[in-house]
């Protein structure tokens, strides 16, 4: 499902960010002559270092709208902060009516998570962590409330800088 190498126009040919496909959307229209199909895709682009980005794209095939969904992810890449194989702190991301739970796990845990919420972790480098969905469970609402999460983590260095003192481990 993850593909690293892009031979077409705009795409760099070596490239370091794995894509992966969450979920393909189709929606039609009643015309005259029967229905009219149009196509959206949810990709998430990461190169398992702590990097990751998500994009939506429309067209009315497949293949275009997942090109563009590629190409907006590359553009909302972010850093994201690891703790090892795992995150830092539990954390709760939230978007719309989705509230998504990340809690750190021991080596040798794995990745606990559904499709949506997989497939973010994965690509974003994290290798052992537990996640619960509440509320709504659809694709975009999770991947949303993901990224939300793991935007909201902080190392212990970030820390100290914001409360003005040192941290003991």
């Amino acid at each position: 499902m993850a593909r690293t190498v892009q031979k077409k126009k705009g795409f760099d040919e070596e490239s370091p960010y794995e894509e992966q496909v969450v979920k393909i959307y189709r929606c039609s229209t009643v015309v005259k002559g029967g229905r009219r199909f149009s196509f959206a895709a949810l990709v998430v682009v990461g190169d398992r270092k702590g990097k990751v980005g998500f994009g939506y794209g429309k067209a009315n095939e497949v293949p275009p709208s997942v090109e563009k969904a590629i190409k907006e992810a590359r553009k909302n890449l972010f850093n994201v902060n690891l703790l090892g194989s795992t995150i830092p702190h539990k954390i709760v991301g939230r978007f719309g009516a989705t509230k998504v739970v990340l809690v750190p796990a021991s080596e040798g845990t794995g990745v606990i998570a559904g499709a949506s919420a997989r497939a973010v972790l994965e690509l974003a480098g994290v290798k052992n962590v537990l996640t619960k969905v509440y509320g709504s469970t659809s694709p975009k609402n999770v991947v949303k409330a993901t990224f939300n999460a793991l935007e909201l983590l902080y190392n212990r260095e970030q820390i100290e800088k914001f409360r003005g003192v040192s941290i003991q481990a």
